[in-house]
C-alpha cells in the first residue's frame, strides 16, 4: 500500500517512543494539572494538530531544511524555548490564593488557549521535525511511486496513537489535580509545579543539539 512496508514494525516503534516521556508529554501534563481536565485534552489535540503539520512538512521536504541549515534549526529552537518559558513565567506569577487556570476558566475552561499553546509548542521544536524525517522514511520504499501520501498515512497512524496516550495522560493528570484541589492550600503548589515544569523544557529545549 503507497510503498509502506513493515507496517506494524512502525506501529510498534511508535507506541515505544509515544510511550517514551518527552516535552510534548510534560506540557500536557502541565496544562492538565494547571487547568484541569478540558485544558490537558486541549492541549493534547493541539500537540497532534502540530503533529500533523511536522507530517505534511516532512511529506514535502521541508523539514529538510532544519536538517540542513543550522540557522534554521537554532531559529525554530530559540522561539520553542522563548515561548515555553513565557508560559512558565506567567505561572509562576499567577495569584498565590488562586485555582490554577481559574482565569482562565470564564473562557471555556482555558481550552482555546491551551489548544493553541499545543500547536506552537510542538511547531516550535525542531526535533518533532528532525524525527519525522529520520523515521518514515524507513518504512517507505524508495521506488514508490506515491511518497507524499505514504507519509501522510504514516504520519496519521502516528498521531492517532499520540492522541490516545496523551488524552489519557491530560485525565489522569486532572484526576490528580482535583484531589490536590480539596485542600485549597495547595493551588500555590500547582501553579510553582506548572511553572517550573514549563520553565525546565524551555531550557531543555534551548539546549538540545541538531
Amino acid at each position: 500500500m503507497l510503498g509502506i512496508h513493515h507496517y506494524w514494525l512502525f506501529i510498534a516503534t511508535a507506541i515505544v517512543l509515544i510511550l517514551t516521556p518527552g516535552q510534548d508529554t510534560f506540557f500536557i501534563l502541565g496544562r492538565s494539572i494547571a487547568s484541569g481536565r478540558p485544558a490537558g485534552i486541549a492541549a493534547a489535540l493541539g500537540v497532534s494538530a502540530g503533529t500533523i503539520v511536522h507530517t505534511c512538512a516532512a511529506a514535502l521536504g521541508l523539514s529538510a531544511l532544519l536538517a540542513t541549515s543550522p540557522y534554521a534549526f537554532m531559529a525554530v529552537k530559540f522561539a520553542g524555548a522563548a515561548y515555553l518559558l513565557y508560559i512558565g513565567v506567567r505561572a509562576l506569577l499567577s495569584r498565590a490564593n488562586g485555582v490554577p487556570g481559574g482565569e482562565a476558566a470564564s473562557a471555556g475552561d482555558g481550552r482555546w488557549p491551551a489548544f493553541r499553546q499545543g500547536i506552537v509548542t510542538n511547531l516550535l521544536n525542531p526535533k518533532v521535525a528532525l524525527f519525522f524525517l529520520a523515521l518514515m522514511p524507513q518504512f517507505i520504499s524508495a521506488g514508490s511511486d506515491n511518497k507524499v501520501g505514504a507519509f501522510l498515512v504514516l504520519g496519521l497512524s502516528f498521531v492517532t496513537l499520540g492522541l490516545a496516550w496523551c488524552t489519557t495522560l491530560a485525565i489522569g493528570a486532572a484526576y490528580l489535580r482535583r484531589a490536590f484541589l480539596r485542600r485549597p492550600s495547595l493551588a500555590t503548589w500547582m501553579n510553582r509545579v506548572a511553572g517550573t515544569m514549563f520553565i525546565a523544557l524551555g531550557l531543555r529545549l534551548a539546549t538540545a543539539r541538531q
